[in-house]
This record gives structure tokens, sequence and C-alpha cells, in this order.
């Protein structure tokens, strides 16, 4: 993973003469304030871990496991939201953890978080280093030092169950290779996110990730059907039937607590038989009204797509649906739905079939197989021209909620006109991109000039969003986590009796609460 920016360098991409017309044109982008630092010119505070600390960690998982060098503390350092992204790009290293620690067993995890909580070191779990709310920086505060806990070298295959359909993972697993070794046995997780080529198993539980064809195969958290979670206070097993009665599912406990409850070090999920056919088009509606009434028709009716995304009439107009051909409007006007299928291809011929009647019907107009294939191909490249559009003086930031269907256009106008009041105006983009029965999320992308204070900029940005999201009846967070960035309002989606149960949970199974602090907890 680039350090200051996302996944492969090599894969950084020129923006198009038509974005860069867009961008100067339209919202007056003239350029960064200044270049973007280099590897050697990051700022970094001198590590404090007692060597006391050091050398107990050492002793547990072995000296060549413990890392205090520039290059490991560097590229532990925060996540991947706009913020972050800023703050390294100027060479701001100021949150970087004093120590990386690489266990190789729930063993070792297990003592690692006694040793920490015995000398007061905080720790962050650590997977794939994606998060984008602010996931990965401890509160220093009260605390001997900060130790990331990367846990890479926990990521076997350790069974599959196929009478069950059951694997058990570890959680260090990156995506791209949990579904190759599962492919080896027929199967598949069918979990692809936008962070699907860096983010980890372990990760995805602890944010209650969701991916991109989760209208087929559910979200992550549906996936996961029993852990093995290392805590403070000792070790804690999830999960022994598909479905019980026995009190409340302490697996809802550990899942979205981004590593403020304890750690993930063994995950049991469902999977899938690997489909044999895989089918994506793309359809036009005339407004975002239409195609919303159409995909929840499909999603409350069937037949159930595998993939069902709506982009509305900016981002379908800019392209962005397909990054790939931003700027170009490969979709003309309107609003652009991409349907997928997978499965046996005499379902996929079936669902794909019965699906095409129903949105014929709803007003659609079918683009045939390209528009599809387009964002299939495409589908994890937009971090990739975040990073273009950064460097090219642009805020670009991401945000996303869910709400019940009859809320939804209310949510989306009110977040887009918070936006617009924060930031004057600014290109504002909305899709969908999961659904449900009851409802739908929706994604909203942001760009606009940078001013002379970018990370200020966004701050405000977010706080009006935020504040609009919850008036409108939104979650604040559909699959992006909580973090500390949403942190405040997540208090205040659950109300005060809801943050006192957390506070409660992380004063059992945290007493000493080295467990990412600041993280989570209102």
């Amino acid at each position: 993973m680039l350090w200051s920016g996302w996944g492969d360098p090599a894969k950084a991409a020129e923006l198009p003469e038509p974005v860069r017309r867009l961008l100067a044109d339209f919202l007056g982008v003239r350029g960064p304030a200044g270049p973007a630092a280099t590897f050697g010119e990051v700022r970094l505070p001198a590590p404090v871990l007692p060597p006391p600390a050091l050398a107990a960690l050492a002793a547990i998982t072995g000296p060549e496991h413990v890392r205090t060098d520039d290059d490991a503390r560097i590229r532990h350092t925060r996540g991947r939201s706009t913020p972050d992204l800023l703050l390294m790009r100027a060479g701001d290293g100021s949150d970087a953890p004093d120590a990386v620690v690489l266990p190789g067993s729930h063993d070792e995890v297990a003592e690692v978080l006694r040793v920490c909580a015995e000398h007061r070191v905080a720790v962050v779990p650590y997977g794939g280093g994606t998060s984008v709310v602010g996931g990965l920086v401890a509160t220093r505060e009260g605390f001997a030092g900060v130790a990331a806990l990367d846990l890479s070298r926990l990521n076997r295959l350790v069974s599959v169950d196929a009478e069950s359909m059951v694997a058990e993972m570890e959680p260090g697993l990156r995506a791209p290779q949990a579904e190759e070794l599962l492919a080896a046995h027929g199967l598949t997780l069918g979990h692809f996110p936008q962070s699907y080529e860096y983010a980890t198993l372990g990760g995805f539980a602890a944010a209650r990730s969701s991916g991109q064809a989760s209208a087929g195969y559910g979200r992550f958290d549906d996936m996961v059907v029993g852990m093995t979670v290392a805590t403070p206070r000792g070790t804690l097993e999830t999960g022994r039937a598909p479905k019980s009665a026995a009190g409340p599912d302490l697996r809802q406990v550990i899942l979205g607590s981004e590593g403020a409850f304890g750690v993930i070090t063994s995950l049991r999920l469902r999977v899938h038989r690997a489909p044999g056919r895989r089918v994506y088009e793309g359809w036009r509606f005339a407004t975002f009204a239409d195609g919303l009434a159409a995909i929840r028709r499909l999603t409350q009716d069937g037949p159930s797509p595998t993939v069902l995304r709506l982009s509305d009439e900016t981002e379908t107009m800019v392209g962005l649906a397909q990054p790939g051909e931003l700027g170009t409007s490969p979709s003309g006007s309107g609003c652009l739905v991409v349907a997928g299928y997978e499965g046996a291809p005499e379902d996929v011929s079936y669902r794909g079939e019965r699906a095409a009647a129903v949105l014929t019907g709803m007003g659609g107009v079918h683009l045939g197989p390209e528009p599809g294939e387009k964002w299939a191909h495409g589908r994890f490249s937009a971090p990739y021209l975040r990073d273009s559009l950064l460097a090219a003086g642009a805020t670009v930031e991401t945000l996303e909620t869910a709400c019940f269907w009859s809320a939804v256009p209310r949510l989306q106008e009110s977040v887009r006109q918070a936006l617009t009041g924060a930031l004057g105006s600014p290109l504002v983009m909305c899709h969908v991109s999961h659904v449900y029965g009851t409802g739908a999320s929706l994604y909203f992308t942001v760009v606009t000039a940078q001013t002379g204070d970018p990370i200020g900029q966004w701050a405000a940005a977010k706080h009006a969003a935020s504040e609009a999201i919850l008036r409108a009846g939104g979650t604040i967070t559909h699959h992006h986590g909580v973090g500390r960035d949403h942190r405040e309002p997540y208090g205040a989606e659950i109300g005060e009796v809801g943050v006192e149960i957390l506070r409660a949970i992380k004063e059992r199974l945290d007493p000493v609460g080295v467990l990412n602090p600041g993280v989570l907890i209102p």
C-alpha cells in the first residue's frame, strides 16, 4: 500500500483532460498549495515506548516481529481518509505508533494484550490500513505509548467444512488471498467492497463491511457464524450453531467494535459455491426517483440481482459510476443502474430475464452489457482517482448512510444541501450502493476546490452532513464504521442508554482501556 495514498503506486493514473477542464472551469481548482512530501520528509515523533515493555513484547513474538524503524511506523500511521492522506502529503507523521508488533498466533495476541495492559500501552489492531473514519489513531493521553498490532501473520485458511458451507479463516488474510484459497475448494465469500484489494477479513468484521455484491451474498456481518476473540480479560468464543435462542448473540458485541473490545483472531464464515457465470449490464432511467422505484420493486418483489446500484443524474453525467470513463459521460443523460447476476448459468439467465421484464416495465432502457462490464472492470479504481484529484488541488471525499425507503429522497436532498451550504458550489454526486427489503444506503462523493486549510474545509462539511443525516432519519454510517470521525454523532444516534451500554462492555473487557482508545466509544 502506498504510504501517502491508495494501493499500488504503479496504478496511479493521470486525470483525463475533460476532468481537468471540469475542475478548472466549474470548480475553480487551480492546483495544490505545494508539492507533496517525500517519504524521507515525513516528520515522526521520537518513540516513547518504555524499554521494559518493548523487551516483554519481543519475548512474546520474537525480536524480529517488534519493529520500531521509521518505515514500519510511517506505513502504520492512520488510515486512508482524505484528511489522513492530506496530513501524510504534508509530511505530518505525528500519529505514528511507537512500535509495530506482529504476533503469529492467538496465544501471542492474548499475551501482547496482557503485557500492554500491564504497561499501559495503547493497542491499535491493524489489518489492511484502509479505515476512512479515523479508526487507526489511538488517544495517547494516559498511556505509556502506542503499539500497532499488525495481524498480517495470522493469514491461514484453517479449515473448510464443505457440508456446512463454513470456512475458518484467520483475520490477517487480505480479501484477494482469501478468495484464492477458497477458489481451490470451488468456493467464494462473495465479499467485494471497494477496499477489496487491500482490506483484511478481520477488518471487514470489525467495521461491519458491506461488499458491492451484498444484494446477492449479504453483508460481511451476515457471513460471520463464529469468532475467536482475544481480550485483556481472556478469550471469547462465539457461534456454535447457525442460529440460537441462547440469550443475546455475543457476536454482535464484537462485530463493528473496531478493536475497542477485543482482537479477532479467527473467523468462521459462511461461504458459497463459486459462480459458474457472471453477467453485468446497464439500464437507464429518466430520473433518480424513477430508478429508485425500480430497484425497490426488484429488491422487495424479486428477482434479486447479485449487484444492484443506482447513480443519480450528476454521477451518471460525470461518469463516476465508471471511473475509467470519468468526464466522458459514457452512459448519457438520466440515471444509470448497474445490475449484476452471479451463480449457476441457468439461474443467472432466469433471474436476468425476469429482472429485465421488471426494469422495462418500470420505464428502464436496456443499455446492454457494456456499462455493467465497465463498472465491473473499474470497480476498485475510485480510490486511485481520489489520489489524482488531491494531487490536482481538489478536495474530494466520500460519505455514506442508510435509511428506510420512504426516507431516501429526503435524506439525499438534506445531505446535498448541507454539503453545498458548507462548501459553496461543490460537485455532489450520489448513488444507491446497497439495497434491502426495507431500505437502502446512499453513498455520496464530493469534489471541490481546496482552500488554504483543506482539512478544516472538509471537517466543516462533514459536520454539516452528519447533522443533516441524523435530522433526516439516516444512520451515521452504513459500512465505513464509526472510528473517531463518527464517534459523537454515533452517540447521538444510539442515545444515552446506548452509550452507557458500550462503556460498560468496554470497562468489563478492557478495564485498563488500552484497546484502540478514542475510537468508537462516545
